[in-house]
């Protein structure tokens, strides 16, 4: 199939020599790929991008889609939908599931699953040990031959520091990477919110920063001696960050994540005027302090997290609407979450453009161990188009996630994509 889109502008870092960032390009595709520019010929689907921005379709190192087993909350059609729709060609899914996914057969089973689907693609997360347990640790040679790039348990913490350092030692001649949910849970204990002033006013029990920090300076420890490769889920301290780049300073093989709401949001959020905190915003780890919030903002903006990553963890509403003790953590960001990082960081000119589009592309791209997507003749034709100009409000009933619920219904965001295709195929396109 050859497809063309008309008047794109192809920003940095992905304007191709001999273009300019503001010039209206033709891009041709065809058989999947990036066929050429301002080509001749009579293609079979046309599209106007109308000055919007063409860019590789983002990759998200962090989604929960909750199949097998958790259906009610999400499922690979809904789940893979969410991604496209959020400008997503590709989705890490986590292994959290239930069961979870610690045998390359299940890994198998979801890829297949997803490639008839025809959505997104779906590179499956599996887990570090045998049920998640923290104990047995899974076969990896054969989950890295089923295609797993990337193994955690995240959702729980690998307390066992010998059972981490033994992951990593296996994992390294495999090429894979371990990815850690770093968190005390002694720690954390049972708090539910971060542990600070605001905590305080709202008597709730407070999950403090060391639970994170602690945590990862024991993992950097290990990996440093080991050799391995570790990949840190959503930071949320700035503590955590200072860590992360003074062992990388020292040689230390160490990648980071960081979520939207954790570059948006502070647990001032969860205040109100009718002095309870609302369960939507209840995510783990929770939401910092201002200033952590202000030291992500700047090390992404400096480079010093490789990706961002939406931690898409969707719960039944009923399951929401319950207290701030009971409630489970996590949001529903996949359909936003470029929106957001627009609005409330590139316009107000705290990161740039090219730096978030980086950390949507390029830098999960590299944790992953695969090719920097590009906009290079040849290149795979994964794509979305962005429009920056169209303000349009946050309206979670029209989500294609099950969780049609969200901390930012209503508000005011631009930023958003337009058309989302895979190999090439329209796999999301806005109604007008």
């Amino acid at each position: 199939m050859r497809v063309v889109i008309r008047n794109a502008c192809l920003p940095a870092p992905f304007t191709p020599p001999g273009f300019g960032p503001d010039e209206r390009v033709s891009v041709w595709l065809n058989q999947g790929c990036i066929e050429g520019f301002n080509l001749d010929g009579t293609p079979d689907l046309e599209l106007d991008a109308k000055g919007g921005l063409l860019v590789p379709a983002f990759i998200d190192l962090h989604a929960h889609l909750r199949d097998p087993g958790q259906e009610v909350k999400e499922d690979l059609i809904t789940g893979l939908a969410a991604a496209a729709a959020g400008g997503y060609g590709t989705v890490v899914s986590m292994p959290n599931t239930t069961p979870p996914i610690d045998d390359a057969s299940q890994v198998s089973d979801l890829v297949e699953r997803a490639e008839r689907l025809g959505g997104a693609r779906l590179r499956p997360a599996a887990a570090v040990t045998r049920n998640q347990d923290g104990r047995q640790l899974t076969d990896m040679a054969a989950l890295r031959a089923a295609g797993v790039s990337l193994l955690t348990d995240d959702g729980r913490t690998l307390e066992d520091a010998g059972v981490l350092r033994r992951a990593l030692e296996y994992a390294r001649p495999l090429g894979l990477v371990i990815a850690t949910h770093a968190e005390d849970a002694a720690l954390r204990s049972d708090g539910v919110m971060n542990e600070g002033p605001v905590s305080e006013r709202l008597g709730l029990p407070g999950n403090p920063a060391l639970a994170e920090t602690a945590r990862i300076a024991r993992d950097l420890e290990i990996v440093e001696q080991t050799g391995g490769r570790l990949h840190l889920q959503h930071l949320s301290v700035a503590r955590s960050l200072e860590l992360v780049t003074a062992a990388r300073a020292r040689g230390v093989r160490v990648t980071c994540e960081v979520t939207p709401h954790h570059l948006t949001l502070s647990d001032a959020a969860l205040e109100s005027e009718d002095w309870f905190a609302d369960p939507i915003l209840k995510v783990a780890p929770p939401l910092r302090a201002a200033a952590d919030v202000q030291a992500l903002v700047r090390g992404l903006e400096a480079g010093e997290i490789e990706a961002i990553a939406t931690d898409h963890a969707p719960h039944t509403r009923a399951e929401k609407e319950s207290d701030m003790l009971a409630a489970p953590s996590g949001i529903a960001s996949l359909e936003v979450s470029f929106a957001l990082l627009y609005t409330r960081l590139v316009e107000p000119g705290l990161v740039r453009l090219e730096r978030v589009l980086s950390a949507l592309t390029s830098g999960p791209a590299a944790v992953l161990g695969l090719a920097a997507p590009s906009l290079e003749v040849g290149a795979d034709a994964d794509l979305t188009i962005l429009d920056l100009a169209t303000t349009l409000v946050v309206e979670p009933q029209n989500f294609k996630s099950k969780a049609k619920f969200s901390p930012w219904a209503g508000e005011r965001l631009r930023g958003w994509p337009v058309v989302t295709l895979v190999r090439g195929r329209v796999v999301y396109k806005r109604d007008a």
